[in-house]
């Protein structure tokens, strides 16, 4: 009881179904103070309609939620000043200028006066955006509206930050600035709960949880999610990187394959007995390829052979 009481968030047999579709099944995981958990998976692996239910606004089919203590099930309404929710489509309002839509959210929390403007111009400063105060919001990049509705999901200082895929879609340096300012709440203690399609995202993570068709397949660090794949991996690069695929479905010894920009990340039994077959078979269907060697594994190499069956080939 005492872990229960000391985490941010107790999810506990999470479960909801829609129409022909069993989206969250017997979902069960902790979030600690000053800890970024994330959720980790493709699209339809579950990840939003999780957090939908962890912030109120939907209710679970079974299963409970404890939000910084208070259950969000029974009281939804009760955890909403402990926790903000910033879905994949935040509410800004684009006809309203970046100071505007801050003050509008700190007037629904009710920080006001010196408080909210000694807020806002931290959070501003932290998200870069200080000199954009006066902008519509209508009229920001994408990466900018992201940090703008983060800094008014933060106006009134939440102990539980829920985030569903907020770097979707932004370009590479807002979507640094908006890991810096995650940093700097985990050192305050907040506890942070973000989902991602990106697996390699999944680095910037204390703990992840992985998701496929709404079960949970694995929940570590990202250091012993890679430790527990006990298989090696071969990274080939090329200028044709599918033929190279394509070549290689076949072979003995591969339970996955992952094509990843110019290289293939091929799942093997034993790198040292298969690197001689695979140079042997690109060479007889003539393929060419720059290199051929064993790489440390990804999250996204035990995440594929996982949903795979990560049996190799005979």
């Amino acid at each position: 009881m005492t872990e229960k009481l000391q985490s941010a968030i107790v999810v506990d047999g999470l479960t909801r179904s829609f129409p022909g579709v069993r989206a969250v099944e017997a979902l069960s995981f902790e979030v600690g103070p000053g800890e970024i958990f994330g959720l980790v998976g493709p699209d339809g692996a579950g990840k939003t309609t999780t957090l939908r239910m962890l912030a109120g606004v939907l209710s679970p089919d079974e299963g409970s939620v404890l939000v910084a203590g208070v259950d969000v099930v029974r009281d939804p309404e009760a955890a909403k000043h402990a926790l903000s929710y910033m879905p994949q489509r935040f509410g800004l309002y684009e006809d309203l200028t970046v100071d505007e839509n801050i003050r509008f959210y700190a007037d629904l929390f009710g920080v006001r006066g010196a408080e909210r403007n000694t807020r806002s111009a931290q959070l501003l400063q932290a998200a870069g955006m200080s000199e954009f105060r006066r902008r519509l919001a209508g009229k920001l990049s994408g990466g900018m509206k992201q940090k703008l509705g983060l800094v008014c999901a933060l106006i009134h200082r939440p102990r539980v930050i829920l985030l569903d895929e907020p770097t979707t879609g932004v370009d590479p340096v807002s979507r640094r600035d908006f890991w810096r300012i995650l940093y700097e709440l985990v050192a305050e203690g907040v506890a942070i709960l973000t989902s991602t399609a990106y697996l390699d995202e999944a680095e910037r993570c204390h703990r992840v949880a992985l998701l496929h068709q709404g079960k949970l397949l694995f929940c570590d660090t990202p250091a012993n999610l890679k430790s527990r794949l006990g298989k090696d991996v071969l990274s080939v690069t090329s200028s044709d990187p599918r033929r190279v695929r394509g070549v290689l479905e076949q072979a003995a010894g591969i339970s996955s394959l992952v094509l990843t920009g110019d290289r293939v990340h091929a799942v093997v039994d034993r790198a040292m007995r298969r690197i001689p077959e695979f140079q042997a078979l690109l060479a007889a269907a003539g393929v060419s390829f720059d290199a051929m060697q064993q790489v440390a594994p990804t999250i996204e190499d035990l995440f594929v052979d996982a949903v795979s069956g990560g049996a190799p080939h005979a």
